[in-house]
């Protein structure tokens, strides 16, 4: 048993090192990677299944491989909310977010939600005896909480840059800001790309009308301040 449980905590780490990685950004996902990546794990749990139903894939081995994955899964959201609250300590205090009932508080209960589920899915609060797949079932549920708590659905304007999910921009390579309609704000910035014709990107972002103000005083404030540092990143571009 010992054996596993050192196997498992090996592949916990492993999954916190690779969530911890930028390799896996938001941002890449469009519809076709999320399409294909969910025909490519249901072709592999039906082959499992498969396997298991022909007596190659047998419960000895079934549980410790699915337990792994789970404890897997853990470790990776837990890397990525250590990513993700590095990049906000890196970026600096907060200057300005948009604020709202369903951006503040509503992720957060969905989090709570997850996290408490998750503790119920360990049974170790419950009758139900404990197994190995509902405590790291459980553990994954519970890091995807702890994930979900650290995401942010809008951008995070800070001293040092831009937090937009789990992407960090400079305010160095912010090259320009306009107003799309009078409570849409478009931020075009420097994307780092291996091809330059996708290297200029922009966002866009809802801003309450009493709050234009204030976000603009930022923004000009920002451009200023790092336009010595911007000249050079452009330069360096060109």
């Amino acid at each position: 048993m010992w054996i596993i449980n050192l196997l498992l905590l090996f592949v916990f780490f492993a999954g916190v090192f690779f969530g911890h990685q930028p390799w896996f950004t938001l941002h890449r996902l469009n519809k076709s990677n999320v399409l294909n990546g969910t025909l490519i794990v249901l072709a592999g749990f039906t082959l499992l299944m498969l396997l298991y139903v022909l007596g190659f894939f047998p419960q000895s081995v079934a549980a410790p491989f699915m337990m792994a994955l789970y404890i897997f899964i853990a470790g990776f959201f837990i890397g990525y909310a250590f990513r993700l609250l590095n990049l906000r300590n890196k970026s600096g205090p907060l200057l300005y977010q948009h604020r709202s009932f369903w951006i503040d508080h509503a992720p957060n209960f969905l989090a709570i939600i997850l996290i408490l589920y998750g503790i119920f899915r360990t049974a170790l609060l419950t009758d139900q005896p404990v197994t190995g797949i509902r405590v790291t079932s459980g553990i994954s549920l519970i890091s995807f909480g702890i994930f979900t708590w650290t995401l942010k659905a809008v951008p995070e304007f800070r001293s040092k840059g831009v937090l937009l999910l789990d992407r960090y921009i400079r305010w160095e390579e912010v090259i320009a800001w306009n107003w799309q309609s009078e409570s849409v704000l478009e931020i075009e910035y420097i994307a780092q790309e291996s091809s330059k014709n996708e290297r200029i990107r922009e966002f866009v972002t809802s801003i309450p009308e009493d709050e234009r103000k204030e976000i603009e005083i930022i923004l000009k404030s920002k451009m200023d301040e790092f336009d010595e540092e911007r000249k050079k990143v452009l330069f360096k571009e060109d």
